[in-house]
């Protein structure tokens, strides 16, 4: 019985999940500006999945790369979610309102 798979589709669950509130408080704090930590932080687990001879090793890093890499989209998303009021926006922030048939 093989139960990698199994386990690598747990270990993206999680880490997904844990990312999601890490995107949430990077939109907050920092604005979709923070992209480029995605960004790195992405493309380094990436590499590094492919320099490493373990095998789950390796895999747990490219899913974790990919992971970094769609936390950029969501930024964006989240910049959207912000605007049309499902989440709280920071005071100092400007931003520009969400249309009428959006607005809650």
């Amino acid at each position: 019985m093989n139960v990698w798979g199994i386990l690598v589709g747990l270990f993206s669950f999680l880490l997904i999940g844990a990312l999601h509130p890490v995107v949430i408080k990077a939109e907050y704090h920092l604005g979709k500006r923070c992209w480029p930590l995605f960004l790195a932080a992405g493309l380094l687990c990436g590499g590094a999945a492919l320099l490493v001879r373990q095998a789950y090793v390796s895999v747990g890093l490219g899913v974790a790369g990919t992971s970094l890499l769609w936390c950029i989209k969501e930024l964006y998303e989240q910049e959207e979610r912000v605007r049309k009021g499902w989440y709280p926006a920071k005071p100092e922030r400007k931003r520009e309102p969400a249309p009428p048939e959006l607005q809650p």
